[in-house]
């Protein structure tokens, strides 16, 4: 048994890659250019995602605990590589720099008005957007790979079995002796390009998945910050009482009463 293995698994491809014409080794060359890209992308994507995942999970589970949005921000703690903390980041310090610099008293707490929170809002919506791009980069290879490799290969082993019958055509000497060599060179080209696409297939497929539940994540915590947020800080008052306290607070409602 062990001597009925060892031909085809070690000698094979050795053999078909001898009988390859120039064009198919060129052809297996460039595979192997395309497989070494796509494996890095895997090997790169794979820690990306699995330290945002870990990262995130230990986010959100810190997040839900507290009952400030602004928590987390005060207690300067960082959870590097969570897209989710990165959108959080990007709320808090818009929000906060509005806190600051355009505060609003409302019953002895401070606030910032509306037009303040649609900046909040723009700013966790473009730093959402980032990530998301973020996550995604370097899957196109990934699909390259996998709607390319087989054709390639196929583009190689077709070459080589015209080149093939060509030379048999020339030589006149059709038999299967003279075409075998020829044939297993050019299918060489095609079994490449299978090694090259079918990891990536799988990886492509996994990833695509994973990538888009945590965009889903992304999306429901920014609606659930934004909401978070807005009830805390923001100064939703109706206008007229909005005016009644700026009135009050100018001391004008005061002199009228004592003019009276």
């Amino acid at each position: 048994m062990e001597e009925f293995y060892t031909p085809i698994l070690a000698n094979a491809l050795s053999f078909a890659f001898e009988k390859a014409t120039m064009e198919g080794k060129i052809t297996i060359g460039l595979l192997a250019i395309c497989s070494l890209v796509s494996w890095t992308v895997i090997i790169n994507k794979s820690r990306q995602l699995s330290k945002a995942g870990k990262q995130s999970k230990a986010f959100y589970a810190a997040f839900r605990e507290t009952r400030d949005p602004f928590e987390l921000f005060r207690a300067k703690k960082e959870f590097e590589g969570s897209p989710a903390y990165e959108v959080y980041l990007a709320g808090v310090e818009e929000a906060a720099f509005h806190l600051e610099k355009n505060p609003v008293k409302v019953k002895g707490e401070t606030k910032f008005s509306s037009a303040g929170f649609e900046s909040v809002l723009v700013a966790m919506d473009r730093t959402a957007g980032a990530e998301a791009l973020a996550l995604e980069k370097g899957m196109i290879v990934l699909s390259t790979a996998v709607a390319g490799g087989p054709f390639i290969g196929l583009l190689g082993t077709v070459w080589g079995v015209m080149e093939t019958f060509s030379g048999i055509a020339i030589a006149k000497a059709a038999s299967l002796t003279a075409m075998a060599p020829g044939v297993a060179g050019a299918l060489i080209a095609t079994v490449i390009g299978l090694f090259v696409a079918i990891p990536a297939m799988f990886a492509f497929n996994f990833m695509v998945t994973t990538i888009r539940h945590m965009t889903q994540e992304l999306d429901n915590f920014n609606a659930e910050l934004s909401t978070a947020i807005e009830h805390k800080y923001v100064d939703n008052r109706p206008l007229a009482d909005e005016i009644t306290d700026a009135i009050r607070s100018l001391g004008i409602g005061r002199q009228e009463v004592v003019t009276k």
